[in-house]
């Protein structure tokens, strides 16, 4: 079953911003990107550096720690398929935002 985690106050980015908080142990990147919100854990899978601090280029966001980039839409490292950050789907209801938790063994 899904969790639908809303967005703390004050949380929500501005266009070209982003934030980061915790939810149940995880910290959680949200970036805005043209009016798109994004959400992914805030861990680089290669060293866990924090990634939410890092450059932002569109939908691709790049660990400051050692230049790893990574699309903010499937969580993947780009041009590859096989490291990957967490990634999840974000829904916007009356203007409250939510990050959806899928359950791993659920998580394609």
């Amino acid at each position: 079953m899904n969790s639908r985690v809303p967005v703390p106050a004050g949380k929500n980015p501005q266009a070209g911003g982003r934030a980061l908080f915790e939810f149940d142990g995880r910290s959680i990147a949200l970036f805005n990107v043209e009016g798109q919100l994004y959400a992914i854990d805030d861990s680089c899978p290669h060293q866990g550096a924090s990634l939410c601090g890092g450059r932002l280029d569109g939908r691709v966001i790049q660990c400051c720690a050692h230049g790893l980039r990574f699309d903010l839409v499937s969580g993947y490292l780009l041009n590859s398929n096989k490291l990957k950050v967490a990634s999840y789907p974000v829904d916007v209801i009356d203007g409250q935002a939510f990050i959806i938790i899928v359950p791993e063994e659920s998580a394609p």
